[in-house]
């Protein structure tokens, strides 16, 4: 006798959209799609969710935990706030180009399903920036300053890596350290304390 599946998850559905926004956007966001991929029915979609907006909800609620907040906790153990922001920077701009999610969520951003998600998930990114701007010793005026810009050369660096694959010159890792080293220089330009940067 046949093994009976594993029943799918909310979550199983979510992750699938998740992926199905990286590969085509918002649009390939479609149930009978998504159930083929996920070897099942219609019928198990229904059974977790009233409606494709509903999915949408879920798949970028997990967008938020997994690329903001999961990014965040693992780095609440380092005690040097530079050592934070080299880590930070390390993995964020180390993963660009990788993966279109985050290009193709920001595309969709004046979406009425996306563009709260989007907007909670910027400020969270740039209120974390600053706290550690801020920690690191800078005036709030200044940290401010610094966390956007810090968040701008991201989203930048990010929607060429991934929209124009090759236009930036960073093909190994001791290119990619230099990049991220000059990076951080800028944004750590007279940074107070007794703390040189990097």
């Amino acid at each position: 006798m046949e093994q009976e599946r594993r029943r799918l998850t909310a979550d199983d559905w979510a992750a699938a959209a998740l992926t199905a926004i990286g590969a085509g956007g918002l649009a390939a966001v479609a149930i009978e799609p998504l159930a083929a991929r996920l070897g099942t029915t219609k019928g198990s979609f229904y059974g977790h969710f009233s409606n494709r907006e509903a999915l949408v909800e879920a798949a970028l609620s997990l967008w938020e935990k997994q690329f903001t907040e999961a990014y965040i906790a693992t780095m609440a153990t380092e005690p040097d706030p530079m050592a934070r922001l080299r880590m930070l920077f390390t993995r964020i701009i180390g993963n660009a180009g990788q993966d279109a999610l985050a290009v193709n969520v920001l595309a969709s951003a004046d979406h009425r399903l996306v563009a709260p998600v989007v907007s909670r998930v910027e400020q969270r990114r740039i209120d974390y920036s600053f706290a550690l701007f801020e920690e690191i010793g800078f005036p709030p005026t200044v940290a401010a300053q610094r966390a956007m810009l810090g968040y701008t050369a991201y989203v930048g660096h990010s929607q060429l890596a991934t929209r124009l694959p090759g236009v930036l010159p960073l093909k190994d890792a001791d290119q990619l350290t230099r990049y991220i080293d000059s990076v951080l220089n800028l944004l750590l330009h007279d940074a107070p304390g007794p703390t040189a940067p990097v």
